[in-house]
C-alpha cells in the first residue's frame, strides 16, 4: 500500500496522477479513495500548472538507436528508440504497390487510378517516391481529402437541426476550407482568418468567408423560444468547439464549476465565453464564377434593350423631311411632357419624415441612414418592437406612406429579417402613431393616439392583409414573404387630419410579434397634407419625388433619369419592356453564406452561476485562462486577440494538438490517444518526445500542413508493411508502438468513392452546392420534414465526392451513417471505427453502390482484356490496385460461372441486375449482370475499403 500511495504522489507531482488504466488503475483508485486520498491528491495535481501538455514544447534531440540504417527521416529515430527499449524490431517495408495505395488514399482520398499505377511501376528512379509525394501534394483533390477532417472538428453541415432541420447556405465556408489547405495556407494564419478574419484590415470576401467557422452552431427555429437563450447557447457551443480544436481540453467543464481536474475555473471559462460574445451573425453574398458570368450575359443583354428603346420608339407621323433621329427625339419629348403633368396630377405628395430618436427593445442595432430610412442590424431577436420619434415640419397630416425598403446587408436582400418562411420576409403585427404635442404649463406633453383607416398595401401574405396592421390585435400580422429583394410600401389615412405645432411630434410604434425574426429590415416613413383620396404611389419614391418637382428645378441627371423611367413604363414601348422584365425575372440570385462581424458596442458577459443561462451574476471581461500565457500585450481583449494568442509561438498546446491529429489521420491513432483531451484525465503521449519535436518542427516551417505530412508519409516508420504478425498479437495488438504500418477503414465518404472511381462514374469537380445522392429512407418523413424535400439530382452531380453530399443534422444519410461518419451535431475530432454486418449490407444493396458495380461491370467488358482471366485482373487493379494471385482469380472465375448458370436458368434477375429499362437486351445483358455480380463482391472486399 505505501508503494501505492508513494508511486500516486510522485505521478501527482508530474501532473500524470489520472493515468491510470485497466484492473490494476482501477485497483488503485478503490483502494486510494478507500483511504481518502485520491481527491486530495488530484486537487493536489491540478493546482500545479506543470502537466506535460501545459508546458512549453522544447525540441528535443534526435535519440541514438542502434539500426542507423533504417531511418528514412529525423521523426524516424524516435520511434525506433521506443522498439528497441521493448526489444522489438519494425516491420519491413511495404511492396510498392501497397505504398501507392496507401500515400494516393492518405493525401487525397481516392485509390490510384490505371494511369497512375502504370506510371509508379515504371518509374524506377531513385527519387520516385518523392515525385510521387509532389505529384500528390499538389493535386486539388488534397484539399478535399483533408478538409473532410476539419469539417468534423468545426461541425460543419447544411442544414440548422432541431426540430425544423431547414437548408443553410454556408457550402462556401466549405469551398474556402479546401482551397486554403490546397493552397497550403499556414496553419497560424488559418486559424486567424476562420476565428476573426472579419476584423482583419481590409478584409477581404474570402477572410469574411472563413469566419464561418463560428456559424456551424444549431439554428433553432421553433415558435415560442427565447431568442436570447438560443444565442447564449451558440456561444457555449463557439467557446467548446473552439477549446477542443485548438487546445484539446475539455473546456465544457468549466461551465458549471471549476474544472475538477485541470487548472481552469468557472469564471475564466466565462471570461473565455466574453472573447466570442460580440458579434452579429449577417449573411454574405458569394459571387461564384460562373453566377457572375450568367448574371454578366443578362446584364448586357438589358442594356442593349435599354439603349434601342429610343430607336424602336414608333413614329406616329407621316413622311417628314426631319432627319428619323430627330423626329424620334421630339416626338419623345412631347410625351415625357404630356405624361410628367399627367402623373404629377394624379399623385400624391410625399415628404419623408426625419427620425431623431430610435431604439429597439430587443437590442437589434438601429441606425438612421441619409433618405432618413432606419435600418435594423446586429441582434434578430424572435420578436421585436421598434420605437422611433419624428419630427415633422409639417402643419397638415392627412396620411402616412410606411415603406419597407431592402438593403445588402439584410438576408436575400430583405425588406425584413425574417430567417424562415421566406428569408428576408417581415410581418408586422402593429403600426401605432401617436402625436406629442407641444409642452403645456404643467411641463408635460399630451399624446394622443393616432387613428389610421383604408390601409392599402403593394403585397401581402393571402391571409395576413395590411388590414391587421392597425386592428388592435398583436396576434395578428401584415405580412410579407416574397418577392423578395423589393420594396413593399402600405398607405394608411388618419381618420382625422392632424393640424401641427413647430414643435410637435410623431411617435411610432413598429410591433412584430410573429415568430421567426420576422422584424422589419430598413423602413422610412412619411406623411401628405393632400386632401385628396390616398392611393399607393405607382412609382417608385425616388421617381414620385421628381414627378412632385418642378421640370425646371431639375438637375441634368434627374431628368436623365426620369426620362429613362418613362421610356420603361411608356405603352409604345410595351413589347421591348415586357422582354428586359423577362430577362430580369432571369437573373440568378448571388450565393450567400454564413459569417459573423464584431459588434461595434460591445455586448455585456456575465458569469452564470451553475452555468445557468437564467442565473447570470456579476459582469466579466474578456481573457484567457491564467494556466496559459497571456494574450498579445497591448491588444483589446477581443476575438482577433484570442486568435493571435491561439497561435502564438508561446502556446503550449495547439501545435501539439493539430500534428496529433494529423497523426491520428495518417496512422489511425494518435500519440495521444485522447485526441480531444490533452488535460490530466487524457491518454499520456506514448512517444511524447516525438510530439515535442513534431509541434516545433511546424512552428519551424511557417505552419505548413502539406510540410509536415510530407515529412510524415517520408518517414519509414510510414512505409513499414501493416501485415499483422500472429506473434504481435499478445504485444501491441493496437499498434501503439508502431511496428507495423497502419491499417484502417476508409473514412465513409470515402468508402462511396472508391467504388464511383473504379467505376469510372466520380464527377471529380470541386467546390458548390451540395447535392443529394439516392438514399434509402426517401420514403420517411424525417427526410422532407419543414419543406425540404430529398430531391435526388438526376445528373452528374449524383456522382460527386462523398464530402459534397448535403449534411441533413436530423436525416444523416444512412450509407454514410452506418460507415461512422458522424451527424456533425458536435465538435468531434476523431470518428469511431465499427465494423458491422450492416456495412456488408449496405455495400451489396445501396444504390450508389449497385450502380457502381453496374458501371464497372460494363466498363470491364469495354475496356478490358476479351477473357475472362484478364478481365478479373483488369477489375481488381480497379478496386485494389495490385494484381489479383492465381488462387484469388480462380475463386472469382469460379463464382462468374456458378453466376451466369444461375442467370441463365432465371434463378437470378438478369434485368434487374443490369440495370432494368437501360440494360441492353440479348448475350449481352447476361454477361452484364454476371460481371456485375462480380464487380459487386470486388467492391464489397474488406481490402477494398481498407488502408493497408
Amino acid at each position: 500500500m505505501k508503494k501505492f500511495l508513494c508511486r500516486f504522489r510522485k505521478s501527482c507531482a508530474n501532473g500524470l496522477g489520472s493515468y491510470c488504466s485497466g484492473s490494476t488503475g482501477r485497483t488503485l483508485v478503490v483502494i486510494l479513495i478507500f483511504c481518502g486520498f485520491y481527491s486530495s491528491a488530484a486537487n493536489n495535481a491540478v493546482s500545479q500548472q506543470d502537466h506535460w501538455a501545459f508546458r512549453p514544447p522544447v525540441r528535443p534531440s534526435v535519440p541514438a538507436v542502434k539500426d542507423r540504417l533504417w531511418s528514412r527521416h529525423p521523426l524516424d529515430p524516435f520511434i525506433l528508440a521506443r522498439l528497441e527499449e521493448k526489444g522489438r524490431q519494425p516491420a519491413r517495408e511495404a511492396d510498392r504497390l501497397t505504398l501507392l495505395r496507401r500515400l494516393t488514399l492518405d493525401l487525397t482520398g481516392l485509390p490510384p487510378s490505371l494511369q497512375a499505377i502504370t506510371t509508379w511501376t515504371q518509374d524506377r528512379s531513385p527519387n520516385a517516391y518523392q515525385k510521387l509525394l509532389d505529384r500528390l501534394l499538389a493535386s486539388p483533390h488534397y484539399g478535399e481529402r483533408w478538409a473532410l477532417w476539419w469539417l468534423d472538428a468545426v461541425r460543419y453541415a447544411d442544414s440548422n437541426g432541431y426540430e425544423s432541420d431547414r437548408a443553410r447556405s454556408i457550402w462556401a465556408y466549405r469551398d474556402w476550407v479546401i482551397d486554403s489547405l490546397n493552397s497550403d495556407m499556414p496553419f497560424d494564419q488559418f486559424t486567424v482568418e476562420q476565428v476573426a478574419g472579419d476584423m482583419l484590415p481590409h478584409a477581404s470576401i474570402g477572410q469574411r468567408i472563413a469566419t464561418g467557422f463560428h456559424r456551424h452552431t444549431y439554428i433553432n427555429e421553433e415558435g415560442g423560444h427565447d431568442w436570447e437563450q438560443f444565442r447564449w447557447e451558440s456561444i457555449v457551443d463557439r467557446v467548446n468547439t473552439t477549446a477542443t480544436i485548438f487546445l484539446g481540453l475539455t473546456f465544457a467543464c468549466a461551465q458549471c464549476h471549476d474544472h475538477k481536474y485541470d487548472p481552469i475555473s468557472q469564471r475564466e471559462y466565462w471570461q473565455f465565453f466574453a472573447l466570442l460574445n460580440n458579434v452579429d451573425e449577417p449573411f454574405l453574398d458569394v459571387p461564384t464564377p460562373e453566377i457572375l458570368h450568367q448574371r454578366g450575359e443578362l446584364q448586357a443583354a438589358i442594356a442593349r434593350l435599354e439603349a434601342s428603346r429610343e430607336k424602336i420608339f414608333p413614329l406616329q407621323n407621316g413622311p417628314s423631311e426631319q432627319n428619323e433621329k430627330d423626329l424620334r427625339s421630339q416626338q419623345i419629348e412631347r410625351k415625357f411632357a404630356a405624361w410628367h403633368q399627367r402623373e404629377s396630377a394624379t399623385a400624391n405628395r410625399w415628404s419623408t419624415l426625419e427620425p431623431v430618436r430610435f431604439v429597439s427593445q430587443m437590442n437589434a442595432t438601429l441606425s438612421a441612414l441619409e433618405d432618413h430610412s432606419i435600418l435594423a442590424t446586429g441582434d434578430r431577436p424572435e420578436i421585436d418592437e421598434y420605437r422611433v420619434v419624428y419630427k415633422t415640419g409639417n402643419k397638415k397630416i392627412t396620411g402616412f406612406l410606411m415603406e419597407a425598403l431592402p438593403h445588402p446587408a439584410l438576408p436575400r436582400g430583405g425588406p425584413g429579417r425574417g430567417s424562415f418562411m421566406g428569408d428576408g420576409g417581415f410581418a408586422l403585427s402593429e403600426l401605432v402613431v401617436d402625436l406629442a404635442t407641444q409642452k403645456n404649463a404643467g411641463g408635460g406633453a399630451a399624446v394622443r393616439r393616432v387613428g389610421l383607416k383604408h390601409p392599402v398595401a403593394t403585397h401581402q401574405h393571402k391571409s395576413r392583409t395590411v388590414e391587421l396592421a392597425i386592428d388592435g390585435n398583436r396576434l395578428t400580422h401584415w405580412q410579407v414573404n416574397d418577392r423578395i429583394g423589393q420594396a413593399h410600401w402600405a398607405v394608411f389615412t388618419s381618420k382625422q387630419p392632424l393640424l401641427l405645432q413647430d414643435e410637435d411630434q410623431l411617435q411610432v410604434i413598429y410591433l412584430m410579434n410573429f415568430i421567426h425574426q420576422q422584424s422589419l429590415g430598413r423602413f422610412r416613413l412619411s406623411v401628405t397634407d393632400d386632401d385628396k383620396p390616398l392611393a399607393l404611389p405607382v412609382h417608385p419614391r425616388e421617381i414620385l419625388d421628381l414627378l412632385m418637382t418642378a421640370p425646371a428645378d431639375w438637375s441634368t441627371g434627374e431628368r436623365q433619369r426620369l426620362r429613362r423611367y418613362f421610356l420603361s413604363v411608356t405603352a409604345e414601348l410595351a413589347e421591348c419592356n415586357q422582354n428586359i422584365r423577362e430577362l430580369h425575372a432571369q437573373m440568378p440570385p448571388l450565393p450567400t453564406t454564413m459569417v459573423v462581424a464584431e459588434r461595434k458596442q460591445a455586448r455585456p458577459t456575465h458569469f452564470h452561476h451553475r452555468g445557468e443561462f437564467s442565473q447570470p451574476s456579476e459582469l466579466v471581461k474578456g481573457q484567457v485562462p491564467f494556466l496559459l500565457h497571456p494574450l498579445p500585450k497591448g491588444e483589446p481583449p477581443n476575438r482577433l486577440a484570442l486568435a493571435r494568442w491561439l497561435v502564438s509561438p508561446q502556446n503550449p498546446l495547439v501545435g501539439r494538438v493539430i500534428m496529433n491529429q494529423s497523426w491520428l489521420q495518417f496512422f489511425g491513432r494518435g500519440i495521444v490517444t485522447t485526441t480531444e483531451d490533452f488535460g490530466s484525465q487524457g491518454d499520456l503521449p506514448t512517444h511524447p518526445l516525438l510530439l515535442d519535436w513534431l509541434a516545433t518542427e511546424f512552428i519551424r516551417n511557417a505552419w505548413s500542413l502539406k510540410t509536415m505530412h510530407r515529412s510524415l508519409v517520408s518517414s519509414a516508420v510510414y512505409r513499414q508493411s501493416s501485415v499483422f504478425g500472429s506473434k504481435d498479437t499478445p504485444w501491441d495488438p493496437k499498434n501503439q508502438w508502431l511496428a507495423r504500418g497502419p491499417r484502417v477503414r476508409v473514412d465513409a465518404e470515402t468508402v462511396r468513392d472508391i467504388a464511383l472511381q473504379a467505376s469510372g462514374l466520380l464527377n471529380s469537380q470541386i467546390g458548390g452546392p451540395s447535392f443529394f445522392p439516392p438514399r434509402a429512407d426517401l420514403n420517411k418523413g424525417d427526410v422532407a420534414f419543414a419543406g425540404l424535400q430529398w430531391k435526388v439530382d438526376q445528373d452528374g452531380n449524383r456522382y460527386r465526392r462523398g464530402l459534397y453530399i448535403f449534411r441533413k443534422r436530423s436525416a444523416p444519410h444512412p450509407a454514410l451513417a452506418t460507415f461512422d461518419a458522424p451527424p456533425r451535431n458536435i465538435c468531434q475530432v476523431k470518428r469511431r471505427r465499427s465494423n458491422t454486418p450492416l456495412q456488408a449490407l449496405v455495400l451489396l444493396n445501396d444504390e450508389c453502390t449497385t450502380e457502381a458495380a453496374r458501371t464497372l461491370a460494363g466498363r470491364v467488358l469495354r475496356e478490358g482484356p476479351p477473357d475472362d482471366d484478364g478481365r478479373i485482373r483488369y477489375a481488381f487493379r480497379h478496386c485494389l490496385t495490385r494484381t489479383p494471385d492465381e488462387a484469388e482469380i480462380a475463386d472469382l472465375l469460379l463464382f462468374l460461372r456458378e453466376q451466369a448458370g444461375r442467370l441463365q436458368t432465371d434463378n437470378l434477375d438478369a434485368l434487374a441486375i443490369a440495370g432494368g429499362e437501360n440494360a441492353p437486351q440479348g448475350d449481352t445483358l447476361h454477361q452484364l449482370a454476371a460481371w456485375t455480380t462480380v464487380a459487386r463482391v470486388l467492391l464489397n472486399l474488406d481490402e477494398t475499403i481498407t488502408k493497408q
